[in-house]
């Protein structure tokens, strides 16, 4: 029996990630569909000055977000999938359940997106046929790919995790050669030409440009927390925040030089018109037909990488909430492998339904970015404040009074940040939300009549009414035009 047990720890911590696949986690995670989209994406909203203010602000705010996951990974090593396990802590079952399913349908609509672009990529070969990425072909290639990678995940997490680290390299060149290429192009007068937005240049006029870009610079950086989701692969704990702000940093940098140098080798009127992904259309401006081949392949391998690791992402956290009874017992199943194949089969499948919708949206990337970067938005609130609650209470500085008030200086600004990405949203995209997270109460609710429970508490119930006014709210919205996808 001893001889069985020893050779069961032996092989789980054989699965545990050392620190630079952790790394490789968060910046796979996060370097995938958005990266390529970025020159269109910001001169359709602001140009040169703009761009520096909303980086300036998007790194600073993430920033503070990664320090909070730091934070939280070493103060509360007890609770894994951290942006579900936080905000159930904080905040109880209810919100913790609407964190856990904002999250994951968060990863499932952003996963679209990936579709979306590589088959709009394959429309520069062939238009009549994937177009821009809206077509019947097209949306049949990516539900191809979808079940593909379903499969290759369901065989185990451990050879995917190798597979990520593998992409991630490889992804990372054709976008580091876009940048050195860009600089050596750069034309000092057009760059000139774009520092301004347009007219009038006004502060007001700027801040509108720039609150335009959030939900844009929300999108690129999701995956963030991917360390701190993957918790309990970590062969140390402390590796988690470790790979969290370094992983961040570094695409902080990569973003930003990406946006940046693009206004100084074409108009921002000539950025606006080119066809996503956009850095293939500014390359080929610089050194022809073969940048747009160069920067393709790299659009593919970066997108089914980041793609592998979302998917991960998405049904660890399904996985874990049906651990913690926040989610129906079926999907708290798990392989041998420690695979959760039931979570991963229903993420697939609302992948596989959203990428049906695609066909009827006038522009299928630009919303399913957007809405992807307004479904994250809870979560990352909810675990900002849960560590400024831990810091107001003084929870687990009871030895650290020292680091008490510059933790909760930054988890009041990870807080305030977030609440600012909410007002840049806009009105449409929280109801849209409210649209697609009510509904998921059927989960919360089968989970507690599993364990004969009181279904919802006083403050639950509260919760629960301003959701549904929100999705109320939302559906008439639609049906009135007042909101359009």
């Amino acid at each position: 029996m001893a001889t069985t047990e020893a050779s069961t720890l032996a092989q789980q911590e054989a699965r545990k990630f050392p620190l630079p696949t952790l790394i490789s986690m968060v910046v796979g995670s996060m370097v995938g569909a958005g990266v390529f989209s970025l020159p269109r994406n910001f001169a359709l909203a602001t140009g040169v000055l703009g761009a520096l203010i909303a980086w300036l602000i998007a790194g600073a705010g993430m920033l503070m977000l990664a320090f909070v996951f730091q934070t939280l990974a070493v103060r509360k090593p007890e609770l894994d999938a951290g942006v579900y396990a936080y905000a159930k802590a904080g905040f109880g079952e209810y919100l913790g359940f609407f964190s856990a399913f904002g999250f994951w349908a968060s990863a499932c609509v952003g996963n679209v997106t990936y579709w979306v672009l590589v088959t709009s990529t394959l429309g520069k070969l062939w238009p009549g046929v994937f177009g821009a990425g809206d077509t019947v072909a097209a949306v049949l290639l990516g539900s191809v790919g979808l079940w593909t990678f379903c499969i290759l995940i369901a065989r185990g997490v451990q050879g995917a995790a190798v597979i990520n680290k593998v992409v991630t390299v490889a992804k990372i060149v054709p976008i580091l050669t876009f940048v050195v290429v860009l600089i050596f192009a750069l034309k000092a007068h057009v760059f000139a030409d774009n520092f301004w937005g347009g007219e009038p240049r006004r502060a007001s006029a700027l801040f509108d440009q720039v609150r335009a870009t959030m939900l844009t610079t929300v999108f690129v950086f999701l995956g963030i927390e991917g360390a701190s989701v993957y918790s309990r692969y970590a062969k140390r704990r402390q590796d988690v925040g470790k790979a969290t702000v370094l992983g961040f940093l570094g695409v902080l940098l990569l973003f930003a030089s990406v946006t940046i140098f693009s206004y100084g080798v074409l108009s921002r009127a000539e950025l606006e018109g080119l066809q996503q992904p956009s850095m293939a259309g500014a390359m080929e401006a610089v050194v022809g037909h073969w940048g747009v081949a160069f920067i393709s392949v790299g659009v593919i391998v970066s997108v089914l990488g980041a793609y592998l690791a979302w998917t991960m992402m998405a049904a660890e956290v399904l996985y874990v909430a049906a651990k913690d009874k926040d989610m129906p017992s079926f999907l708290a199943k798990a392989t041998a492998k420690d695979v959760p194949v039931p979570a991963l089969l229903i993420s697939s499948i609302l992948i596989q339904a959203a990428l049906i919708i695609t066909l009827f949206s006038a522009d299928a990337f630009t919303f399913t970015l957007k809405l992807c970067s307004a479904l994250s938005l809870v979560p990352y609130l909810l675990a900002a404040a849960y560590a400024l609650k831990l810091g107001v209470r003084g929870e687990t500085y009871e030895a650290a009074q020292r680091q008490r008030t510059r933790q909760m200086l930054v988890a009041g600004l990870a807080t305030f940040y977030t609440v600012f990405l909410l007002f840049a949203a806009g009105v449409a995209f929280l109801l849209l939300s409210f649209i697609i997270y009510t509904p998921g109460t059927i989960l919360f609710v089968m989970s507690r009549r599993e364990q004969g429970r009181r279904l919802f508490s006083s403050r639950e119930l509260i919760i629960l009414i301003v959701a549904i006014a929100g999705f109320v709210a939302g559906i008439a919205s639609l049906a009135s035009g007042a909101i359009s996808i």
